[in-house]
């Protein structure tokens, strides 16, 4: 019998996802888990890296199973792709302080993201914790031994780290680690509604999965086009317009972009029925997704048992890459 390779990839419980999710991430996990045997982990102790209010702290708890909820929706299924908590696998953090001690903090500081979320969460100066964000990772990745790991575009950095932390334990203690890689969606990102920046709960610009058909409308019809065009019969660019890439990305009838995008470009076409098409094909796209939620949502006990038996099947996994590593470095098993 073959044996899968590994994957490995997660979200920290900071509220609902997205379509920028879906696009970076989350349509590849379904598709992948035919493939590979999927581990998918809710990030706790990565959500504590930010903010440690303990307000914080519980609404990660309480957001934890609106993540799930949004897992199952999309189509992730618990029979094919085990689903966890991080912070009930506990033997994680052990590999995480052995990864510690073999990354130098100049090399951490390099990583992009850190001054990116620094920057955009107004954090004047970074934990231990924070600075050391990819070094979890890698613990979270490499305790079960994964082999790819999707994540969106501004995640690759860590997979980078991830690959560098393996490669030397590697060099240092004998073969224990695979170098996984990184599987970047075929949409990396996703501008937000306001056509600004990337799709983000934080900025208020984004349409989450759990939105109802009235939302969605809502917030397509206030969605940023092109200032300069004031008339339907002005000539415009499609590229770089957000309603022409929220269509690339979830309208299937691409016969129907074509046409728009043409039209556009001609100026025979308004922003409202580019916007009335994007409603349609957005609500077409969500409505499964929506079903789905609300089958899930009616059975609390079964987010419960899916999330039991997730850590139930990871612990051995990672206590025994633990005892490898252990026993590559001359540590011993311990008690």
């Amino acid at each position: 019998m073959t044996v899968k390779k590994r994957i490995l990839t997660g979200d920290r419980p900071t509220g609902p996802l997205h379509l920028g999710h879906y696009v970076g991430t989350l349509a590849n996990r379904v598709r992948l888990q035919d493939e590979y045997e999927v581990f998918l982990l809710v990030a706790y102790y990565h959500a504590l890296t930010r903010h440690v209010e303990k307000e914080h702290v519980v609404a990660t708890r309480g957001f934890t199973r609106e993540l799930v909820l949004d897992y199952l929706s999309v189509g992730i299924d618990p029979d094919k792709t085990t689903i966890y908590v991080q912070s009930d696998v506990p033997s994680v953090c052990e590999l995480h302080l052995l990864f510690s001690m073999l990354t130098t903090v100049p090399r951490l500081d390099r990583v992009p993201t850190l001054k990116e979320v620094m920057d955009a969460e107004n954090i004047e100066q970074e934990t231990y914790g924070l600075l050391g964000y990819p070094v979890l990772q890698a613990a979270d990745i490499l305790h079960v031994r994964a082999h790819l790991v999707p994540v969106g575009k501004d995640q690759a950095s860590h997979v980078e780290v991830t690959r560098e932390i393996a490669r030397r334990f590697n060099f240092l203690y004998g073969d224990v680690f695979p170098e996984p890689d990184a599987l970047i969606g075929d949409v990396p990102t996703l501008l937000g509604t306001d056509g600004k920046a990337k799709m983000s709960k934080s900025l208020g610009n984004a349409i989450m999965l759990s939105d109802d058909a009235k939302t969605v409308e809502q917030k397509v019809r206030a969605m940023y086009t092109d200032p300069t065009r004031i008339r339907a019969d002005i000539p415009a660019n499609p590229e770089g317009n957000p309603v022409f890439q929220y269509h690339d990305a979830f309208n299937p009838n691409k016969a129907e972009v074509e046409d728009l995008k043409a039209r556009y470009r001609t100026g025979k076409v308004g922003d409202v029925e580019v916007k009335k098409k994007l409603i349609v094909a957005l609500n077409n796209f969500l409505e499964p997704i929506r079903t789905r939620r609300a089958y899930y949502a009616a059975r609390p006990n079964l987010i419960d048992e899916i999330l039991a038996g997730g850590a139930a099947k990871v612990r051995p996994i990672s206590q025994e890459t633990v005892n490898a590593a252990r026993d590559a470095m001359g540590l011993g098993r311990g008690q």
